[in-house]
């Protein structure tokens, strides 16, 4: 309602308040005086339309400015970007939210204490000195940065194309793969850098370094993972990360899962660098997952299951290079990985030698799968196994000048290794929030001072074992070309185990969604056990057990 229409009641009650006043005298008046009055209300009357007229022109222009300075705040809005801070990240975003920029980063600092485990090593001064014979504890106990991760994402065009960038800056990346990797070289390396183009929720495509959709655990962010170290199905077994491209996606209400990839090839439990490929082997990988009463209610909401494998036919140009290891990150087994003979024309004999073990067809990997979550309660399961054609390749002995002539496979070497892992973990929160695959938000997160915030507490138990073909003996890395046929020097070899079965339990308590501590204790038992020679120089192995302390704080955003 206008200033105008809210005056004419006013300025018509004071002129009958006016009129109203004149003395009883004036009632008497002449003709002349009663015309006179009227000429004079009618000028007042002019007086207000005109007032009203002006006051109308005045709300009006005032009106405008309102609204030219509402559509000059919402226009700046509008190309302001938009700027993001919660425990999901620090970032950036377009005022529509078509275009998301993201920094994110998660670290994990430990602490370990390795006494009494069975692989130990000499001094650094070798084989062959004075006291090299002695074994000393390969575990220092000490700190060490487990993950360094900042990550760089985003989306564009409304979520229709996305991308992620992630170095590693610690010294152990992710554990397991091959023994050629950088866990133990500090060295800056790329975790993941890929692009994604999503069509919908069904039709997603990722190009890049990228997790294989394959192990169950795997996929689990490093962050939300349940105990410090990844199972021997992840690190030993599936692979970890690598080149190709994936097309994946959620059907029938998001009950069910798929994944199909098409990759360079990792091999076992192994990460692929952002190098060029050196061979045409390629890996196929799959994974089928439904959590298939998702949108109901009831005890049985939180049940996954599902399955995944790769399948690849891989040549003998290729040296097996995997190396399997402990939930401490001590190496058990490798395989022999390169084929050498005597240097000299002297001792140019064939049978001096050692013989590299290369694939020799196909590899094929599967792995049942499953989880399930009620309220506090959490288990995962899953259990792989890989079967790989292999054979052993030798030295060139005739050509006794020559060090890279390793093209000739040892006739009757062939053979077939099947290798299986599997665990089972549980995880109760004594706080009574509801377990996830995705972590945990306590319900009371910790705050200094104040006694009601403890943030929560989670127990987790695990067992998991890995069991080698026992025919792998025959391929293990056993020394160096000093010794005769594939056996390599006694003295020289490390050892290796065939097998290993171990113990977990482990408290984790979240501060928040972004912080927490965890500490696990592990007790490994080493089966069909070939101890190492003396003369070896690394991860000399002596015994059948590894105990395994170890604490973490990780922060992550």
């Amino acid at each position: 309602m206008s200033n105008s229409v809210r005056i004419r009641p006013l300025v018509g009650a004071l002129t009958l308040a006016g009129l109203a006043s004149l003395s009883l005298p004036a009632l008497a008046a002449t003709g002349d005086d009663v015309e006179e009055l009227k000429q004079t209300v009618r000028e007042l009357q002019r007086k207000i339309e005109e007032i009203n007229n002006n006051l109308d022109q005045k709300v009006k222009i005032v009106e405008r400015k309102q609204e030219i300075a509402a559509e000059d705040a919402a226009n700046a809005k509008s190309k302001t970007p938009v700027v993001t801070a919660s425990e999901k990240g620090f970032g950036f975003k377009s005022p529509d939210g078509g275009f998301e920029i993201r920094f994110r980063g998660v670290a994990h600092l430990d602490y370990r204490n390795t006494s009494g485990n069975a692989i130990s090593q000499v001094p650094a001064g070798g084989a062959g000195l004075s006291g090299a014979n002695t074994p000393l504890v390969t575990g220092v106990d000490g700190f060490l940065a487990r993950r360094l991760r900042p990550t760089l994402e985003g989306t564009l065009q409304g979520g229709k194309y996305g991308f992620r960038f992630t170095p590693e800056f610690a010294e152990s990346g992710d554990g397991g793969g091959a023994a050629t990797d950088n866990r133990r070289n500090n060295t800056v390396r790329v975790v993941d850098a890929f692009f994604d183009v999503n069509a919908n929720d069904a039709y997603k495509l990722r190009i890049g370094k990228h997790k294989p959709f394959v192990g169950l655990e795997r996929l689990q962010s490093a962050s939300d993972i349940k105990f410090i170290e990844r199972s021997y199905v992840s690190n030993n077994i599936l692979p970890n990360r690598d080149i190709g491209v994936s097309l994946f996606g959620d059907l029938l209400e998001k009950r069910v899962s798929y994944a199909v990839g098409f990759f360079n090839g990792v091999q076992d439990g192994g990460d692929n660098f952002t190098t060029r490929d050196e061979n045409n082997d390629k890996d196929f990988a799959w994974r089928v997952f439904t959590t298939p009463f998702s949108n109901g209610y009831g005890p049985l909401t939180g049940l996954g299951f599902g399955v995944a494998g790769t399948w690849s036919v891989a040549s003998d140009s290729n040296s097996l290079t995997s190396s399997f290891r402990t939930p401490g990150q001590n190496q058990f087994f490798r395989y022999q990985t390169t084929a050498a003979r005597a240097s000299s024309t002297s001792n140019s004999s064939a049978t001096l030698r050692t013989d590299a073990t290369v694939s020799n067809g196909d590899r094929l990997r599967i792995s049942p799968q499953a989880y399930y979550y009620n309220g506090p309660l959490g288990i995962l399961a899953e259990w792989a196994q890989v079967r790989q054609d292999v054979a052993r390749r030798s030295a060139n002995a005739e050509s006794a000048t020559s060090s890279t002539a390793f093209t000739t496979l040892v006739p009757g070497s062939e053979d077939t290794l099947k290798h299986s892992a599997w665990q089972v973990a549980a995880t109760w929160l004594l706080t009574g929030e509801d377990a996830s695959f995705k972590g945990v938000k306590p319900f009371s997160p910790f705050k200094f001072g104040e006694p009601s915030g403890w943030g929560a507490w989670e127990l987790g138990l695990r067992y998991q074992e890995i069991n080698l073909d026992k025919s792998a003996a025959n391929y293990a890395d056993k020394g160096n070309s000093n010794g005769v046929g594939n056996t390599g020097n006694a003295n020289n070899g490390a050892g290796f185990a065939l097998g290993a079965r171990t113990w977990g339990v482990g408290l984790s308590w979240y501060h928040n969604e972004n912080s927490k501590f965890l500490v696990n204790y592990d007790f490994t038992k080493l089966d069909d056990v070939t101890p190492g020679g003396v003369r070896a120089t690394t991860n000399r192995l002596t015994g059948d057990t590894e105990r395994f302390l170890s604490f973490r704080y990780q922060i992550s955003y």
